[in-house]
This record gives C-alpha cells, structure tokens and sequence, in this order.
C-alpha cells in the first residue's frame, strides 16, 4: 500500500473529536495522521520533534487560563517550527477570531460543523503554501475588509474580563497596577471600539464578537 503524501498532526483537547478527525482524514489516501495532541503546548513540542507537514490546530482549548490556545501556538511554531503549515479548526467564525489566527500565521481556518471538503482542501491547500478558508470565513473576511472590526489591545481584553467578573474600576486598577484614571481611559476606547457606551453592554459585545469567552 502506498504510503500517505502528507503527514499530519491533530491538536484538540477532545479524545472524541481527535478519534473522529482521524478516522476521516485517513479515509483519504493522500492524507495521514502521524501524532495527535491535547494541548497547545504539547502541539508545538511535537510539531518540533516530528515536523508533519500540515498541523490540525484547535482555536480554543480547555483550561487556557492555565495554557495557551491555538493562537499562540501558532505564533510559537512560527517561531519554534517556521515554514510549517497550520490549519485552524474551531467552531468559532467570528472575524475576530479569524482574523486573530490568521495574523498569527495560520494558513486555513475551518468549522468543525462544516463539510469534510472544506478540510481536505484548507489541508491540501495549505501544504503547498496557499490559503484553506472556509466559504463562511471567506465572508467574514470580506465583511472585515468592508466594514472593519477595530481589535481590542491585550490590556483592554483584560479590562473587559475583570468587568465581566464584576470587579469596579478600582479594583481592575489594582489588579493590573494601574491607575484609575488610565482604567478610565481604558474604557473610553473599548466603548469606542465596540461601540457601546455600559459596562454591560461592552462585555456583551465582547463576547458576541469573540473577543471574550465567559466560563
């Protein structure tokens, strides 16, 4: 039997989904699995040791607080196993999040809810160095170039996950040792941004654009 072309490795902090990933991508006689992982970190630490030609990565993963998500994996292998092609898959499509991973260096972006196509072409794709997206990120890109989505800074995702736990400004002052002024300053501009003008309101929109996750 002819050996798989492209040797891929799998990241999702689901057994499940990783066995089923599996399963359909070694339906297809061009495409193998070499290596799965469960986090970000053992992604990047594996990609180095057995460098497979396209990796599989999860936008999000359990427990992140404590690790990195998919994002930052890929900015570690840009930096730690350059040149190797990396596909998001996620069931996220907002802009945000598209356009998070691809700034980061990703090559492909796909939903797991879409059809098993789409995933061979962004693996395909991406392994001779162009571009898997899937038709409804391809849309969301569009809307982006048309009407852009400004990207809170890191500090104000910050500020806006102490407002969703309920912390005053005092007390997100004295959580990321900052004044009260600059917290305020803070807040004129993730209003601006997101165009609101409450703290409820910003938190809400934070999460529907995909710029929060509340657990």
């Amino acid at each position: 039997m002819t050996a798989p072309s492209l040797r891929l490795l799998i990241a999702d902090d689901h057994a499940v989904v990783r066995a089923g990933l599996r399963a359909l991508l070694e339906g297809a006689a061009d495409l193998g699995v070499i290596a799965e992982a469960s986090s970000g970190e053992e992604a990047v630490r594996l990609t180095v040791e057995l460098t497979p030609d396209v990796v599989l990565m999860d936008l999000r993963f359990a427990g992140t607080r404590h690790g990195i998500d998919g994002v930052e994996a890929v900015r570690r292998l840009a930096a730690e196993a350059p040149g190797t092609p990396v596909v998001m898959l996620t069931s996220y499509s907002g802009r945000a999040e598209v356009v998070r991973a691809l700034e980061a260096g990703a090559r492909g972006y796909v939903l797991k809810a879409g059809p098993p196509e789409d995933l061979f072409r962004a693996v395909r794709s991406a392994a001779v160095g162009g571009m898997g997206l899937a038709p409804e990120v391809v849309g969301d890109l569009v809307g982006q170039v048309v009407s852009p989505v400004p990207e809170l800074t890191q500090r104000e995702r910050e500020v806006v996950r102490l407002m969703a736990d309920g912390h005053s400004n005092r007390s997100i002052a004295d959580s990321l040792y900052l004044s009260e002024a600059t917290v305020k300053t803070h807040l004129v501009r993730i209003y601006r941004k997101l165009g609101v003008d409450k703290r409820a309101a910003a938190v809400s929109e934070a999460v529907r654009r995909g710029l929060l996750e509340l657990t």
